[in-house]
């Protein structure tokens, strides 16, 4: 469970949508209060699937064999295959794209008719003021939970079902799934609150990065993190 939980934590943590959606956020005036907003409804969510999970299993995890055993597995194999195709998907859609600017005279992908990668680094400064008139601290905890990538949170919430709280190593693992999840967007908010000046920049910049980079590391991360889930389920339902 241990080793799942990290994998998965890992991914969620390093999914560009959410980080380019916090960069945005803490760059807006009263930016670093709406980042804490940010974090606190992400963490909550994380808690809030992990005490659901808990409450079903009552803290112990339904022996291997048994019918819910198995039907937390075939749920992690669904997510996995899931999350592959949604790669795939993703990647289709990414070679696609490609072709489509590659063509004379053909439009970007974004709709403008100049590179692929949307506004360059000149318009950092018109988007760092338009994020100003974005909405307050609710707006900025609402935008934390649709942001979340809940297909991988899904599969952290079945691989929380074979936790057992009766064990301190499982609450330190369900710990860390939360930390891990959430590091980026962490230290992004420290940043912010020791250096606010550098940070709004860079952190515009690594948004522009990002948007540049969003498909190959979705990509990346459906297919690594879909094609494990899938061939450990198939292992644990054969095996």
């Amino acid at each position: 469970m241990v080793l799942d939980l990290m994998l998965i934590a890992v991914a969620i943590a390093l999914n560009p949508l959410p980080v380019m959606a916090f960069a945005l956020v803490v760059s807006s005036s009263r930016g670093v209060w709406k980042g804490l907003a940010f974090i606190l409804a992400w963490l909550a969510c994380l808690v809030a699937v992990i005490a659901i999970v808990l409450g079903v299993t009552d803290g112990q995890p339904p022996p291997p064999r048994s019918p819910p055993g198995l039907a937390g597995i075939a749920a992690k194999l669904a997510i996995g295959v899931a999350l592959v195709i949604y790669g795939l998907h993703r990647r289709h859609r990414m070679r696609a794209g490609a072709e489509r600017a590659s063509a004379p005279d053909g439009p970007a992908p974004d709709g403008t008719d100049g590179a692929p990668g949307g506004p360059g680094p000149e318009d950092a400064p018109a988007a760092k003021e338009a994020a100003k008139d974005a909405g307050g601290l609710w707006a900025a905890a609402g935008l934390a939970v649709l942001v979340q990538p809940w297909g991988m949170v899904a599969a952290g919430a079945v691989t929380v079902l074979e936790a057992d709280t009766a064990h301190w190593e499982s609450w330190l693992a369900l710990f860390g799934f939360c930390l891990v999840s959430s590091a980026v967007l962490i230290a992004a908010e420290l940043y912010i609150v020791f250096a606010r000046e550098a940070a709004q920049a860079r952190l515009l910049r690594l948004r522009q990065w990002l948007k540049d980079h969003a498909d190959q590391a979705i990509v990346v991360l459906c297919l690594g993190l879909g094609l494990y889930l899938t061939a450990k389920s198939i292992f644990q339902l054969t095996g």
